[in-house]
């Protein structure tokens, strides 16, 4: 990958963890949460992966790349088309070692993976948007004729097309347990109601963005959430990654079936194989991945970067935030 005149090599061994000379506030499923100072974290995405909320042993070479730099491109372009305020300072790598220099020795340990953003005060709601019904919305329809509680639309199918498209916000659950869809009236009493209304038009807004742009690429954005946080002077930005292949479900177009489960451009392939295993309880210790599986969860990650931006990884230059986004 460039970044302002240096470029990583695709042999790069994964991340799995890092060591920087940072307090470290964090070590989720995916990112190391360090902080910088008082107004400032740098979020690093690991090639970690997990499955039904267990962390594999694997990683997944370049994950954590995929996720930092798509994040970096969709963010750069709401704010110029869409004037969405976010939390991003910095990507690339020489503006983060320019502002910290401590952080020099470090740098082939987080480059291309690492974000620079402002402190917030994050929503404890995830705001979902869903434009097929797939995933958890369609095991609770299929069984109930709801979603989050509520009756939708009658005699709907598999991977339909929800038109319009449906704002259906989740819990942020603690660690270890999963998310819940809750209705919007319950968003309103947690956050209040010009708040909600707030994340709603958001949401709404950066969905048809995602939706239109991968339209543009021959893919279909099926559902994606988005999550939100205040800043210390109270401004509401988007924060966390945003349309990536791990916040978002992306089918191929010339594939789509309704009717039917779509082949998801991004851990699909660890799922259908984890799924396929006899024995295993979806607690760890998790089975081993084959090769296989790990090389081909990897090229998706690689092929919808690609698909999305029409550039390849390694050719590809982080924005500059700084000007544009104050």
């Amino acid at each position: 990958m460039r970044a302002s005149g240096s470029r990583k090599s695709v042999s790069d061994p994964p991340v799995l963890a890092t060591q920087l000379p940072l307090e470290l506030l964090h070590r989720g499923k995916v990112r190391d949460v360090y902080a910088v100072d008082d107004e400032h974290l740098l979020l690093i995405a690991s090639d970690r992966v997990s499955a039904f909320d267990v962390v594999l042993e694997e990683p997944i070479p370049r994950k954590g790349e995929v996720l930092t730099q798509l994040t970096a491109w969709w963010l750069h372009n709401l704010r110029r088309d869409l004037g969405i305020s976010h939390h991003i300072v910095a990507v690339r790598a020489d503006e983060v070692v320019g502002l910290y220099p401590a952080l020099g020795a470090t740098r082939p340990e987080w480059e291309g993976r690492a974000t620079l953003v402002r402190r917030t005060t994050p929503i404890r709601a995830e705001c979902v948007y869903r434009g097929y019904l797939a995933g958890s919305a369609w095991k609770e329809y299929e069984a109930h004729g709801t979603l989050a509680g509520e009756r939708i639309q009658m005699g709907l199918q598999q991977c339909q097309r929800l038109d319009p498209p449906l704002f259906s916000p989740a819990t942020k659950a603690e660690h270890g347990l999963h998310d819940e869809n809750i209705t919007f009236s319950r968003l309103v009493e947690m956050v209040g109601e010009e708040l909600a209304e707030e994340l709603r038009h958001r949401s709404h807004m950066i969905f048809r963005y995602g939706r239109d742009v991968a339209a543009d690429s021959n893919l279909l954005l099926a559902d994606t959430k988005f999550e939100f946080g205040h800043d210390a002077e109270g401004e509401l930005l988007l924060i966390d990654e945003v349309l990536t292949p791990d916040s978002s479900r992306f089918w191929p177009k010339e594939v789509y079936r309704v009717g039917q489960k779509q082949p998801s451009l991004d851990k699909q392939p660890i799922r259908d194989f984890l799924e396929g295993i006899d024995g295993w309880d979806k607690t760890p210790p998790p089975p081993p991945l084959p090769p296989e599986v790990v090389q081909a969860c990897s090229e998706r990650y690689l092929e919808v970067f690609r698909r999305l931006t029409g550039i390849q990884l390694d050719d590809w230059t982080p924005p500059t935030f700084g000007a544009l986004n104050r």
